[in-house]
């Protein structure tokens, strides 16, 4: 059978995704084409190897492996995973109720299903997650941040909890003319000329909401009802909110706003957004939203800390069970001090979308 290769690149850090099956190695570059390089691939490859194959005997047979002898038990992606250690480097791992298994030696990662969809999901996960231990390696750190590039390349950081307003302040700022970067987390290292901003790949949540206020609730309402889908990790009651008309916030039963789950490419053709590659830090943003209030700058005394940045036990999506990640990483001291250094602003944004795009294009003349 034909094999498929996919080379996914960023910073000079790589790996090569093969699979029989093609749905595999184009969902690649789909998902990472956008803010990292990824484009088709032939023989010889170099570097690490991520195989994802559609294989049920191979998940039963690992399966096995894995639960036949002593095992550790965890939530990987949101899904129970059992891991169990063979010899001093290789790793076997299984996802039950995701028919998913995995097989982790140095340098290549052998994924299976039983179904292309979740094979597709799982190979995107883990080779973000082969090149993500590189870049730590090489003294990169990931920030929990939202971030929009101008055309110079200088990139406005946006910080903050939950609920806070990261997302909502990047995709105005990307609706002004902005180029997106991410909406949540993104790779940070300091070099001689600053501080570089690269994008984590992954699908892009935006609230029923929030895309209402933004006027782009009727284009993916129309989008949907004619049969298009969204990313598959999206929840049910999204798309049937979507089909009927829902435009309010939606929750599940622990709290969690269930949001509409956008792939990279979609942002584009659906939402009319212009998408970064990578950018360098200038700007500082801290916002909180308040609905019944005039977006205005505040006194609070708020700072960038350790706890921005994400690490090994603070990781709670992704845990590194396949040993991907340096046993080492450096902390980012150097990185926090010298962001600390760049302009930045506490404010307040309220639920009136144009006062706030008004507000922000004022605070941030001369950046954009």
């Amino acid at each position: 059978m034909t094999q498929h290769a996919t080379r996914i690149t960023t910073a000079d850090h790589a790996v090569t995704v093969l699979s029989q099956t093609s749905a595999v190695t184009d969902w690649m570059i789909r998902y990472f084409g956008q803010w990292w390089n990824a484009t088709s691939a032939t023989a010889p490859f170099s570097g690490p190897l991520v195989t994802a194959e559609v294989d049920p005997a191979a998940v039963a047979t690992y399966t096995r492996n894995v639960t036949d002898r002593p095992h550790q038990e965890t939530t990987y992606a949101n899904a129970r995973l059992l891991h169990s250690r063979t010899g001093d480097h290789t790793i076997t791992a299984t996802q039950p109720d995701e028919h998913l298994a995995y097989r982790s030696e140095p340098d290549h990662l052998h994924i299976v299903g039983r179904e292309p969809l979740p094979v597709c999901l799982a190979a995107a996960r883990l080779a973000r997650e082969v090149v993500r231990g590189q870049l730590l390696a090489d003294g990169w750190s990931i920030l929990h941040a939202s971030a929009v590039v101008n055309p110079d390349g200088q990139t406005v950081l946006t910080l903050g909890g939950k609920g806070a307003g990261k997302t909502t302040t990047a995709l105005l700022l990307a609706r002004a003319g902005w180029r997106l970067l991410a909406n949540d987390r993104v790779f940070v290292r300091p070099d001689s000329h600053g501080i570089r901003v690269l994008p984590w790949p992954s699908a892009a949540a935006i609230g029923l909401g929030l895309l209402d206020a933004l006027d782009l609730y009727d284009p993916v309402r129309e989008r949907t009802q004619r049969g298009e889908c969204l990313h598959p990790t999206q929840h049910q009651d999204v798309t049937n909110a979507l089909t009927t008309g829902r435009r309010k916030p939606l929750w599940n039963e622990k709290g969690k706003e269930l949001k509409p789950q956008f792939f990279p490419d979609q942002l584009t053709e659906w939402l009319g957004l212009t998408l970064a590659t990578e950018g360098r830090a200038a700007h500082i943003l801290f916002p909180c939203i308040t609905p019944a209030t005039t977006p205005a700058l505040t006194n609070n005394d708020r700072a960038l800390t350790m706890d921005d940045f994400f690490n090994s036990t603070t990781e709670d999506r992704y845990p590194d069970v396949f040993g991907l990640l340096p046993t080492e990483q450096l902390t980012p001291e150097h990185t926090l001090d010298l962001l600390r250094r760049l302009p930045h602003h506490t404010l307040t944004l309220s639920h009136d979308e144009k006062d706030n795009m008004t507000f922000l294009a004022g605070l941030l003349v001369g950046r954009g």
